[in-house]
This record gives structure tokens, sequence and C-alpha cells, in this order.
């Protein structure tokens, strides 16, 4: 059969900066007044050729390295947000998001690398040449630690207030109530910290950094303490919160349902590198790497060879066509219901002129040569139950989700393939169910190794 398919812990936050072995630098004696003596003129800042190069960006890093030792943990990272942008990094623990989050607070000094904010530049670091480097206090940043770190001995109007205590009282005071109506918890500003719930207190942590104004917000997993629904809605408030008060903010979380639920852009990290630097729903449908594409959501990625234009793989052959199928129709015939598969001719070629055009930027061309190896990422809403279909599948696992069962299918290949099917259709482990493919969107990586990726969607 043919698919036609249109183109388209211990915070570690809170700890000391921990000691690196410092590039020796020559001390450069200043300069006599003398109009006599030579003077070098000043070379010009690498940081101010990045706040050029990004002036459109309210946070910029550029290139930051971080290493213990030999060991490098921070391998060029580079992230940019506008104001009130809320951006995220996420990766499996020990892969460099947090020490890349303490880099940025000034925790943390690179061995290379720019960061600016708001204008201001806050590291300017090369090859250990340290040009720029503002200490944590001074770069207005506010946290919200794993723990919350709140004081216990304070009841929770004085912790929000603890970091204003160089302000006038009457502007404290009004501060204060501002950030306790902003979390909702008015009515606790005189309970003490061990009277509240997990959520309240993760409120009262995040009123407590935002008090000062700053110009950048940090989290360092702030959730994790919590229990999964409750985490999630959680998310979704202090996204709302950020957005009302037009914050900038970096999430860093192992969690990609927390990331979806407050982020704008989220950063996948792997092995100290940023692998993708994307919306959720880019990551989501447009992932640029098989790690991306397996840690990001659910799916397996079969096996498949182009053959004539044609993608042969155990689910079928998938064809391309340069245009979505609903314009297809529409333009070839509006009254038309004939199935999608004879849209094309013989040679596998869509023959309708009025689709005859050039590929655009969400398009993409199967235009490879005959035997190329692609491995297709398969997600379980592209695997639809059918009893009635010809095509079946082995259930090896299931997982229980409530309004659906989460299916782990075996085809006859042999390869796996996840289905996401209503909870009412209960087939156990060891049966064979019917199945169709139903891809509206489908993302490709070329070659044994998988670095192109290619996508399209209806």
């Amino acid at each position: 059969m043919i698919m036609q398919l249109s183109p388209t812990k211990k915070n570690r936050l809170s700890q000391a900066p921990r000691p690196t072995t410092p590039t020796p630098v020559t001390p450069i004696p200043a300069l006599a007044k003398s109009v006599s003596q030579p003077t070098r003129p000043a070379p010009q800042p690498r940081s101010m050729l990045a706040a050029a190069s990004h002036a459109s960006h309210y946070l910029s890093v550029d290139n930051i390295c971080v290493s213990f030792g030999n060991t490098e943990v921070v391998k060029g990272l580079s992230m940019h947000l506008k104001q009130g942008e809320i951006g995220c990094l996420l990766g499996f623990s020990g892969c460099g998001k947090t020490t890349a989050l303490r880099a940025i607070a000034g925790l943390e000094q690179p061995q290379s690398g720019v960061i600016t904010l708001n204008a201001k530049t806050l590291t300017d670091i090369h090859q250990g040449s340290v040009t720029t480097q503002i200490m944590p206090a001074k770069r207005d940043m506010g946290m919200v630690f794993q723990d919350y770190a709140l004081f216990s001995h304070l009841n929770v109007q004085d912790n929000i207030g603890f970091g204003l205590h160089r302000w006038k009282k009457a502007d404290r005071l009004a501060r204060i109530a501002e950030m306790l109506a902003l979390v909702e918890l008015t009515d606790h500003a005189n309970k003490r910290i061990s009277e509240l719930s997990g959520g309240q207190q993760q409120r009262i942590a995040l009123a407590r950094a935002l008090a000062p104004k700053p110009d950048l917000l940090l989290l360092d997993e702030p959730f994790s303490n919590l229990d999964m629904m409750l985490r999630e809605s959680l998310a979704a408030k202090v996204r709302d919160i950020l957005k009302k008060t037009n914050t900038t903010a970096i999430l860093v979380t192992h969690d990609q349902h927390e990331a979806f639920a407050i982020a704008d852009k989220i950063g996948v990290m792997t092995d100290g590198k940023l692998t993708q630097w994307a919306t959720a729903s880019e990551l989501y449908h447009q992932p640029i790497s098989p790690f991306v594409a397996e840690f990001v959501g659910e799916g397996a990625l079969i096996d498949g060879v182009i053959d004539n234009g044609l993608i042969k793989t155990a689910l079928g052959d998938i064809q391309r066509i340069p245009a979505p199928i609903h314009q297809v129709i529409s333009q070839a015939n509006p009254s038309a219901k004939q199935p999608t598969q004879q849209l094309a001719n013989q040679a596998g070629q869509v023959a309708n002129p009025l689709i005859d055009k050039e590929l655009s930027a969400n398009e993409c061309d199967y235009r490879f040569k005959n035997g190329t190896k692609i491995k297709v990422l398969i997600r379980p809403d592209d695997i639809v139950h059918d009893d009635a279909s010809e095509q079946q599948a082995l259930v090896i696992g299931r997982v229980f989700r409530g309004a659906n069962f989460l299916y782990r299918l075996q085809l006859i290949s042999g390869e796996e393939v996840l289905s996401l099917i209503p909870s009412h259709h209960d087939h156990p482990v060891g049966s064979t169910i019917g199945f169709r493919p139903l891809l509206a969107h489908v993302v490709l990586f070329q070659g044994d190794s998988g670095d192109t990726t290619t996508w399209c969607r209806i």
C-alpha cells in the first residue's frame, strides 16, 4: 500500500562556586600619563561585538564552555531569549544543564564565552583571559531553588521581603502585598512556613525571588519535590505569573512535561551540548536528531529504504507529494472523494500540474538515491487501531493511562512501534490486533548515523 504524505538531591545552585584552577594572567602595569610613553590602542571587547550582533535579544549566551579539571561539562552553549520569554534547559541528570545555569548566575566561571543581559555584559572570557566577570550579587538575578530555601524562623511576608531590606518601609510593605496577591496567598501572610503545603511554599519562593524585580529569574528543578498532578498545574500557574510580570526566566528540569507547560523555548542538552533550541512543538514535530526525537515525546524509529522515490518500510510504502493533501484534492477536483493513492501515477509521481511547484520551507524532498537507508520516526498517534485491517501486530506491552492504553506492538518485521488506543479496547499482552498507519506527519533521518533530518506535514 502507498501512504501519500504532505510535506510539511541537593540543589547545586545554592552551593558556593566550585574551585577552579585559574589561568595565569600577567598583570598589566598602569599606563603612565606621559605623552612620550607609547600606548597601544585598547582592543574592542568581544562583548561589544556580541551585543551588536544580538541587539534584539534580552539575554544572550554565546559559546559558554565550563570545565572542572580536564572534564568539559558545558561545551559551547549558545542560546538567546527576548524580554519576557521563558527558556528551559531540558535533559537527563549529568548532562550539564545545572552547571550552565550556575555559569549564567555567576556561580561558575566559564573558561570562555560571553553572557549579556539587558544590554549589560556579565561575562566575557576568551581562553581563560577574563575581560568581564560580574559577581553573582551584582547580576540582578532571582533564584528559585529545588528545596525552596525558605527561612523557617520567618513568617510568609518576612520571607518575601527578605531581599527588600534596602527599600523604604512603605515601598517594602506595598511590594510584599503585591507579591502575595500575585501568588494568591494574601490570607497566609502571617503564617509560618511549616504551616504551608508544598505547592504554597513553592509559590512563596517564587514571590520572594520576584520581589526585588530581577532582570532574570533562574529556576533549578523547582517542582521536583511535588507530586506529578500538582507539578503540572503549578507549572502552568508559574507561567501565568511570569507572563503577568513580563519576567524573563530560565528553568532547568529533566521532566519534559514541566518544560512543555512553562517554557517558550526549550533547549535539549546531552553530554554538555545544546542539541536543539526550539519551541515544544518544533522539538516534537521537527527534531534534528534521533536523540531529540526519542527523548521528546514518545515514539520509535523503524528502518526504511529509498526505492524510486518511495520509502519502503514495514508499515508500507511512504510517498511525498509537494502540497498538502487537502489542497491537492480541492484544486484537482473540489467534489472528488478519491483516496490519496489515486493522486499518484504508476511512476510514483503526482501527475496534477496544479501542484507542480517548488518546495517551500515546510516541505521535504524524498529525492534520495535508490538504496538510501532511512530511519522513520513513528509516534503513538501515527498508529490507529483497526480490527478490520489486514495489517496485524503482536501486543508485547501496554500501560494503562485512564482514557487510553499505550500499547507496544511488534510488527511482522520484528520492529516495535507504539500506539495510543482508547482504553475500552482492552487487548491483553500476547494477543494480535489490527492497525493502520495514519502518517499525517513524518520525520526522517537519513543514513545509518541519522545525522540528517527532513520532515513533512499536512
